[in-house]
């Protein structure tokens, strides 16, 4: 199963995909005149504007859901394993990646929010929707509806909770080996993954408010408190910091790994954390009562500054400035070794680790609850991209138990994730990532090209804005977009004073 995994991995992450990830990037930074940079302060301000409603989630409800789906175990082991595998010139091109990828967060957002619908008293939306929409290539959505179903709901899940069952078992042992059909597990980890489904379990039956009434809690605390503990840690190693930030500058271009594994690695790891352009974080977009469309798309643009530059960083310095950390070589050699041979680096040692440095006996355990808030709002949120693209499927067959069908598969994908090793995780996990991004990436480029509609709705946007309007208005059929039913149907409505 892993050689299996390992080649699929290595057809779907070829240089290609990371090419196209960057490129998307750069191509929407460029054509938007670098959004992500122009608009960072209407960002803040519609961040803490939104307003909810009955069908729909505010901007901060939705920036909390995505955010619960782009912070996870990404950026504690993931950034440990772009490190592990790349060197320290991997956290640079994580860092381009977030850049860039705000512009691509930007675009698919907006089109996820323009082509929506109301389905069952609520809004939906993502990447399957606006490809139908847009593209007018409904086999095109379908593929990417079942391959999101299959990644979100099957094969993602699984990474995060393998994660939390890891560093549970790093912090308090692994209890006593029980016999099972899977093999010897530690009951560590069997109790973990146990406890973990139950709750999920009880958040996910309760629907879509239940999950953004939980992350929207949650998610800030454990980041702002992971962020400031990351700081303490660079705060009293605060000589080294300027010989760091040159390593990372340094290895980025004249890599101890080789310049293909730091950039392989940085982007990789990057679209795994931040998840722009992969075609997650639209479908939250989707589920916000806003104005305008090109407003989600901006708070999601915001996300990725967030999810890398802040969250991502913080664990990249805390690695690099303790020396917690080996980068691997060819086989069993190592270009750097600070630590043990036998540590894993794709987990959350390195990170523990970390911290255990400058804060002993602290550094196990708030790594262990850092991880389990983060991977189980992750978790949460891969239910509902999952629900959504169920929801998709169901518009034209009409399945009844197809949602409580993917509740029980994805609770049992938690359970396996969390009692299992974690390449086979890792690696299943790269293959839906892999495959989304490439489906939803090409999409936004082809739409593009076909229409435009991006760019006309951010166009809208900032003429409303230099016009002093405080109260912003969409009519999609001014702009010649088609097929954006919600926007249109909205704008009948006010003109006709219904709302």
């Amino acid at each position: 199963m892993q050689a299996f995994v390992d080649f699929m991995n290595g057809i779907i992450w070829s240089p290609a995909l990371i090419y196209l990830c960057l490129g998307a990037g750069l191509f929407y930074s460029i054509l938007t005149r670098f959004v992500q940079v122009r608009h960072f302060f209407e960002m803040w301000r519609l961040l803490l504007s939104g307003k909810s409603s009955d069908k729909g989630i505010s901007s901060f409800q939705a920036l909390a859901v995505s955010l619960s789906g782009r912070v996870g175990t990404g950026n504690i082991a993931g950034v440990a394993a772009a490190i592990g595998f790349g060197g320290p010139g991997a956290v640079f091109w994580m860092w381009v990646v977030a850049f860039l990828g705000a512009a691509t967060a930007y675009a698919e957002s907006t089109l996820a929010q323009l082509y929506k619908e109301e389905q069952d008293g609520q809004y939906r939306g993502g990447p399957a929707y606006y490809i139908e929409k847009a593209m007018g290539q409904k086999w095109y959505a379908w593929v990417f509806a079942i391959a999101t179903i299959m990644a979100c709901g099957l094969l993602l899940p699984g990474v995060q909770a393998n994660s939390i069952g890891n560093a549970v078992e790093a912090t308090f042992g692994s209890g006593a080996m029980i016999q099972t059909g899977m093999g010897e597990l530690s009951s560590a980890k069997v109790f973990t993954g146990a406890a973990v489904v139950m709750i999920l379990g009880f958040i996910i039956f309760g629907g879509v408010r239940r999950i953004a009434n939980f992350t929207q809690v949650v998610v800030p605390f454990m980041a702002l408190s992971y962020i400031i503990i990351a700081c303490l840690v660079v705060l009293l190693n605060i000589e080294q910091l300027p010989g760091i930030i040159g390593m990372i500058l340094g290895d980025a271009f004249t890599p101890m790994a080789g310049f293909g594994a730091a950039i392989g690695w940085g982007v990789k790891r990057g679209v795994y954390s931040n998840e722009a352009g992969q075609g997650t974080g639209p479908h939250a977009a989707a589920a916000a009562e806003v104005d305008h469309p090109a407003q989600q798309g901006l708070v999601q643009a915001f996300s990725v500054y967030i999810d890398t530059l802040f969250v991502c960083s913080a664990t990249a310095f805390m690695i690099l400035i303790t020396g917690a950390y080996n980068v691997y070589g060819v086989g069993d050699t190592f270009l750097v070794q600070n630590i043990a041979a036998d540590i894993a680096a794709n987990g959350p040692v390195f990170t523990q680790m970390a911290i255990e440095t400058t804060m002993p006996g602290f550094g196990k355990p708030f790594i262990a609850l850092a991880l389990f808030f983060f991977s189980f709002t992750t978790i949460l949120a891969y239910y509902y991209i999952a629900e959504t693209n169920v929801a998709y499927l169901r518009r034209t067959i009409k399945m009844p138990g197809l949602i409580f069908a993917l509740k029980v598969a994805i609770m049992t994908s938690t359970f396996y994730g969390a009692v299992k090793t974690a390449d086979l995780a890792w690696g299943l996990g790269d293959v839906g990532v892999g495959l989304m991004a490439w489906l939803n990436i090409i999409g936004i480029v082809i739409i593009f090209f076909m229409a435009k509609p991006t760019m006309k709705v951010l166009k809208d946007y900032e003429d409303q804005q230099k016009a002093g309007v405080t109260d912003f208005t969409f009519d999609p059929k001014k702009l010649g977009i088609k097929n954006a039913h919600y926007w249109e149907k909205r704008h009948a409505d006010k003109q006709a004073g219904k709302e």
